[in-house]
């Protein structure tokens, strides 16, 4: 008990610092903190949510809320969509790491510890982009969105390839994640397609 409440402090304190980070130039600290507090708070109403009504589904639920949690935000605040977007991201990845590394620890899984891999994969993939992605020649546009679609596109492309090995792993629902996850990986594909396109 005591090492979860240790791992879920240090995941909100690194989730608000990434988050501030990312949108400290261009936002007060008000601003920014009230909607890592809207995130922060629809993750925990989306785990209570499915704790009750749904444990399987703890993931997507929590999603939602997150999900809800930074639009709020940004429609109050008049945040932009894709910076803000992006910063969620990040952010979030950490606290999904942080889960599976918990998750590792608690129980001593294989799976758990290559999902907390494979979530460092992807911050760090993340970091990489970030700072490379004006550079490519197909990506003329230039846009803010590139790495935070790309991440995402990833992300659930390979939780529906997961879940289509059928392995029991922490917050997947079996054939119904393949199709969730699949829909999301595309609309996240076809942003960084338009985001392309655009001048």
């Amino acid at each position: 008990m005591i090492l979860r409440i240790v791992f879920s402090f240090i995941a909100v304190i690194i989730f608000l610092f990434l988050f501030w980070r990312r949108l400290k130039e261009d936002y007060t600290q008000n601003q920014i903190f009230t909607t890592a507090f809207y995130i922060l708070l629809g993750f925990s109403l989306g785990g209570i949510i499915s704790d009750n009504f749904a444990p399987s589904w703890w993931f997507w639920i929590s999603f939602l809320g997150g999900s809800l949690g930074i639009f709020i935000g940004i429609l109050r605040f008049n945040l932009r969509i894709f910076e803000t977007i992006e910063a969620g991201i990040l952010s979030s990845l950490t606290l999904y790491g942080f889960v599976f590394c918990y998750s590792w620890i608690d129980t001593n899984k294989v799976i758990s510890a290559l999902g907390t891999l494979i979530i460092l994969v992807f911050i760090i993939i993340f970091v990489f982009l970030d700072k490379s992605y004006k550079t490519f020649s197909w990506y003329k546009s230039g846009r803010v969105g590139f790495t935070g679609m790309t991440i995402l596109g990833f992300f659930f492309l390979t939780r529906a390839i997961v879940a289509t090995l059928g392995v029991d792993v922490l917050s997947f629902v079996g054939n119904k994640d393949i199709v969730i996850s699949a829909v999301i990986s595309f609309a996240s594909f076809l942003t960084l397609f338009n985001l392309a396109r655009s001048s």
